[in-house]
């Protein structure tokens, strides 16, 4: 596979698609209800489709430019990709970041060692679903809607 981020880079499927072999990784989220529902602003794969089942993108919010109304709390929920390299938040091979290595898992790619530590990243990423609990009305979509929206883009139920 090549696209804007990555030349030639290929993987094989170890697992069936779907199975998330990790007890402790229990996403609430497919990345094809996610695409669905709006994430990152409709930019996030763009170029990068051919690589995944045309079904994810059926129903998928995708937009040419980042478009914050495409998020389904409607709000900007992003930094750059740029800010995200300067923290060390970019686990290689998955240039894109932790949604691509989720994608790439879901559909049975195993990397021992990253998928560890894209794990540890998601199961810390729990935090903001406590906060949320914590400062909200139960099922008070308008409360945190950007936590909410960051929950949703890491998997976690954002509709606590």
């Amino acid at each position: 596979m090549s696209d804007k981020m990555q030349d030639d880079y290929s993987y094989l499927l170890e697992a069936g698609s779907g199975r998330l072999s990790h007890e402790e990784f229990t996403p609430h989220f497919t990345p094809k209800e996610m695409l669905a529902m709006g994430v990152f602003e409709g930019k996030y794969m763009n170029d990068c489709r051919q690589e995944f089942p045309e079904s994810w993108f059926t129903d998928a919010k995708l937009s040419d430019t980042a478009d914050p109304d495409l998020n389904y709390f409607g709000i900007k929920s992003r930094q750059p990709l740029s800010e995200w390299q300067r923290k060390g938040w970019i686990i290689q091979p998955d240039p894109r970041g932790w949604f691509q290595w989720y994608c790439r898992y879901y559909m049975g790619r195993r990397l021992p060692g990253v998928d560890d530590k894209q794990i540890k990243r998601w199961k810390g990423f729990a935090r903001h679903a406590g906060q949320v609990r914590k400062n909200c009305q139960q099922n008070d979509l308008s409360c945190r809607p950007r936590q909410r929206q960051a929950l949703l883009q890491w998997a976690y139920d954002c509709m606590i």
